[in-house]
């Protein structure tokens, strides 16, 4: 009985951390070279090493990339819709270097809309605008507003 209870509460106090030298024994066994611990030579975890730095560096220029476009879109809607400039938008610009630009759907998204745009403004633009409204509307609410202004004078004006 005594045994049981010993190896019980040893066990406990093991698992507590405070216990024996079970887990130094452990620490020795396993290997210190990294190498060693993946399963590869020296030289082919030199060459993995090298591959994931590339394989990062590659990953973090295509993202400051990404982020550079989509900060270049957002300085040219701040631009087209005159709303005060970013200078974290710009930043993103230089840091990614000077030749960034738009990519190919959002040019093309945006040459529609500068299209649209000047469709609007143009004479032609305002003569569709006139063909498309609703003439008996527009009457109803010029006589309304003509009728208001006539009761306000009225009142006002003690000849009338």
């Amino acid at each position: 009985m005594a045994f049981l209870m010993k190896s019980m509460l040893s066990n406990q106090v093991k698992n507590l951390g405070l216990g024996g030298g079970g887990e130094e024994s452990k620490e020795e066994s396993t290997p210190s070279d990294p190498a060693a611990a993946a399963g590869m030579t020296r030289e082919e975890y030199e060459e993995y090493q090298k591959q994931v730095v590339e394989e990062k560096m590659e990953r973090d220029a295509a993202f400051a990339q990404k982020k550079a476009e989509r900060a270049c879109l957002r300085v040219h809607l701040r631009e087209k819709y005159r709303l005060p400039k970013s200078e974290l938008d710009e930043n993103q610009i230089h840091m990614a270097g000077d030749d960034v630009g738009l990519p190919e759907d959002l040019q093309k998204m945006v040459a529609e809309d500068q299209e649209e745009e000047e469709d609007k403004d143009s004479i032609l633009g305002q003569l569709q605008n006139i063909q498309n409204m609703d003439m008996d509307a527009i009457k109803e609410k010029a006589q309304a507003t003509f009728t208001e202004m006539k009761q306000a004078a009225e009142q006002k004006c003690s000849v009338m």
